[in-house]
């Protein structure tokens, strides 16, 4: 049997990949959050972390370990909600991200409406900028989208680095400009991609900017060039592409923004479902093994 709490303080550290950033999140000392992972780590007879001074990174081990962890505190919890008394209703506008949109969102959000099926549940998919805008406005009660590192607003779910993607195929002329597909302004991944380039002095050519993550998913397929994507959410029939030409584009960050609405009720619901299902929601061996 595997503790919960050490599986949750695994599966935030993992998210993070910081024990102190998961000790935050938690309300723990940093100290327990360690213990934690080390107690599963004794159980299963396995390492997930290889720490020095500087980093945290998880192990292949710890990768098939994210599986398992989601899933167990997933079941725990459905089985929590269906044994309590406490029935959840409301009105919740979520604001999400089109990357998470097309990968594990909607899984998670058909179990919750499954579990509280009296709450009505309004979607709003757009860029990060334009939906934190509309949560300023009140036109959405919680969102979930990207922040650059070093921003401090919102609570962090999980960071991963931004990578180049491709088709299986494509192959970059190092003699032209980097063919670059990105979406529309005021998208945080295209600012991150030009600025990149910018800074490497790439030479770099738009040959397609889509007000849709789709279209530069369909652009990106059909060899047109690369696009920058978070790594973890490269859709199917797409691959990173490793070329020395092409810079790094560092990381990016998951976060929940909730206005007042979301300190209560269903979308406080929500928001704890979201925070606890970072795994699941990029994880595509998980999402297969729940499918």
């Amino acid at each position: 049997m595997f503790d919960p709490v050490w599986l949750k303080s695994f599966i935030t550290v993992a998210e993070t990949l910081s024990f102190t950033a998961a000790a935050k999140r938690l309300n723990l000392r940093q100290s327990t959050v360690s213990e934690h992972v080390r107690k599963l780590e004794h159980a299963c007879d396995r390492r997930f972390f290889v720490r020095d001074t500087h980093s945290v990174k998880i192990t292949k081990d710890g990768e098939a370990m994210v599986g398992f962890a989601a899933s167990i505190l997933e079941v725990n919890a459905r089985a929590h909600s269906h044994f309590s008394d406490n029935d959840i209703q409301g009105r919740i506008r979520l604001g999400v991200s089109e990357d998470v949109v097309l990968s594990g969102l909607p899984h998670a959000l058909r179990r919750f409406t499954l579990e509280h099926p009296q709450v009505e549940l309004e979607l709003t998919v757009g860029v990060s900028v334009s939906l934190r805008e509309q949560l300023t406005l009140g036109s959405l009660d919680l969102v979930f989208l990207k922040r650059n590192p070093g921003e401090i607003y919102g609570d962090l779910v999980w960071r991963e680095p931004l990578v180049w993607i491709a088709a299986p195929h494509f192959r970059l002329d190092r003699d032209r400009p980097v063919p670059l597909i990105a979406l529309a302004p005021p998208a945080l991944t295209r600012a991150t991609a030009l600025a990149v380039l910018e800074q490497h002095g790439q030479r770099w050519q738009l040959v397609c900017s889509s007000s849709s993550q789709s279209g530069v998913h369909a652009a990106t397929l059909a060899g047109l060039g690369v696009a920058p994507h978070a790594r973890s959410l490269v859709p199917s029939g797409l691959v990173e592409i490793m070329d020395e030409s092409l810079p790094a584009l560092g990381d990016t960050e998951f976060v929940l923004i909730g206005g007042h609405a979301a300190r209560k009720g269903p979308a406080l619901a929500l928001a704890e479902m979201i925070r606890t299902s970072g795994a699941l929601l990029r994880n595509r061996e998980v999402l297969r093994a729940y499918s």
